[in-house]
C-alpha cells in the first residue's frame, strides 16, 4: 500500500473517530445493570445450587469483558466527548474490572505505537520471541519462554498474575499521578471486596466474585493474544515498520458470533481500532462495512482462531508463527541439507 493510499485510508475513517454521549450512556446501562443483576443471581443461586452459581457467574464475566472495552475507550478518551467524564468513567470500570486507569493508559498507549515492531517490543504485549532470538537464548530464557507460551500458564495462571500482580504494581519510572492512581485503585478494590464479604460472608462473595474475575481474565487474555498472534501476522524492524500496515496487516478482524461479539464490545473489529483508537467501540463495525480497504485485513473465525494456540515463535524469513515442533523440522531439515551438501563436496 502506497503512503498515498495510506493517508487516504486514515483519512476515510476519521468521520467515525468520534463520540456520542447517548450512546455511551445506553452502552454503561446495558452492561453494567445486566452486570450487577448477574451478580445477585450468581449469589443467590448459592442456596440451589453451586453449578447454576458459576453459570451465572460466567454470564456475568462476559458482561466484565465488556466493561472492559468501555474502560479500554475510557483511555484513549474515545468513550464520551467530555475528557472529564472518560476520566470518571474510566477510573470507576477501572476498579470493576482491576485495571488502574492510568498505568494501563501509558502501558496501553505505547503497544499502540510499536505494536508489530520488532525492535520495540516489550510494553503492553504478549512475549514473542523471533526463531532466531530463541535459538541464541540461554537455556534458562529458553525455558521461561516455553513456560509463558504454554496455553496452561498464558490462559490458566495468566488471569491470577494479571489481576494480583501485574494490576497491582507500578511500572519501574512510574510517574507520581500514575503511581497514585494505581494506589487508590488497590484501595477501592480492597474495600469493596472487604465490605462485600461483610455483607454477604467472605465464602459466598468469593464463591461468585473469583469466578467472574477469571473467566473474564482469561477470555481477555485470549482476545488480546488472537488479535496479533495469527499465522500471517505483521511483524517488521524499526527502519521498516509502518504503522498503517502494522494495523491493517498486524491486527486480526476477529469473525465472532453476534453475541460474542457484543459482549466483548466490537474489539474483534481489532484492525479497526488500532488503524484509529479514536473510533469508539461502538462505531468500530460500521467503520469497516463502510471502509472497503479494512475487508481485506486477515478475518479469523471462532474455529481458526483455536490454531493459533500452537503457534510458538515469529519466523522473520518466512514471516509467519511456527510452532517449536516446526522449528525443530526446520532445523533437521536444514542440518540434512548441510550434511549432504559436504557429502557432495567431499564426492
Amino acid at each position: 500500500m502506497s503512503r498515498e493510499k495510506q493517508r487516504a485510508l486514515k483519512q476515510s475513517v476519521a468521520p467515525y473517530a468520534k463520540s456520542n454521549t447517548k450512546i455511551g450512556v445506553f452502552q454503561l446501562i446495558n452492561t453494567l445493570v445486566p452486570f450487577l443483576i448477574m451478580w445477585f443471581l450468581a449469589y443467590q443461586s448459592l442456596t440451589i445450587s453451586v453449578v447454576l452459581s458459576l453459570v451465572c457467574s460466567v454470564i456475568a464475566a462476559g458482561f466484565v469483558v465488556r466493561t472492559f472495552i468501555i474502560f479500554h475507550d475510557c483511555t484513549h478518551g474515545s468513550f464520551l466527548k467530555s475528557p472529564k467524564w472518560n476520566r470518571l468513567i474510566g477510573n470507576v470500570t477501572g476498579v470493576l474490572t482491576h485495571f488502574p486507569f492510568e498505568k494501563w493508559k501509558h502501558s496501553h498507549s505505547i503497544h499502540h505505537a510499536t505494536s508489530g515492531n520488532l525492535d520495540k517490543r516489550g510494553t503492553g504485549d504478549i512475549w514473542v520471541m523471533t526463531v532466531d532470538e530463541y535459538k541464541e537464548a540461554s537455556s534458562f530464557e529458553r525455558l521461561k519462554y516455553r513456560l509463558y507460551r504454554n496455553p496452561l500458564i498464558l490462559f490458566g495462571l495468566g488471569p491470577l498474575y494479571l489481576f494480583l500482580i501485574e494490576n497491582r504494581i507500578n511500572c519501574k519510572g512510574a510517574k507520581r499521578k500514575e503511581r497514585y492512581n494505581t494506589y487508590v485503585t488497590n484501595i477501592c478494590i480492597v474495600l469493596i471486596y472487604v465490605g462485600m464479604s461483610m455483607f454477604v460472608g467472605w465464602e459466598a462473595f468469593l464463591l461468585v466474585q473469583l469466578p467472574i474475575m477469571y473467566v473474564s481474565g482469561a477470555a481477555g487474555i485470549w482476545l488480546f493474544y488472537v488479535q496479533h498472534q495469527f499465522e500471517d501476522s505483521y511483524f517488521e524492524n524499526d527502519h521498516e515498520w509502518d504503522f498503517v500496515k502494522a494495523a491493517v496487516d498486524g491486527s486480526s478482524y476477529y469473525k465472532l458470533p453476534k453475541i460474542i461479539q457484543w459482549l466483548t464490545g466490537n474489539i474483534g473489529y481489532h484492525h479497526v481500532h488500532h488503524l484509529s483508537p479514536k473510533v469508539p467501540n461502538y462505531y468500530l463495525e460500521k467503520t469497516h462495512e463502510n471502509t472497503p480497504p479494512l475487508q481485506t485485513a486477515t478475518t479469523i473465525t471462532l474455529k481458526k482462531s483455536l490454531e493459533s494456540i500452537s503457534f510458538r515463535l515469529y519466523d522473520e524469513e518466512n514471516q509467519t508463527f511456527i510452532s517449536f515442533k516446526e522449528m525443530k523440522l526446520a532445523n533437521r531439515l536444514q542440518s540434512i541439507r548441510r550434511s549432504r551438501g559436504r557429502t557432495n563436496r567431499v564426492g
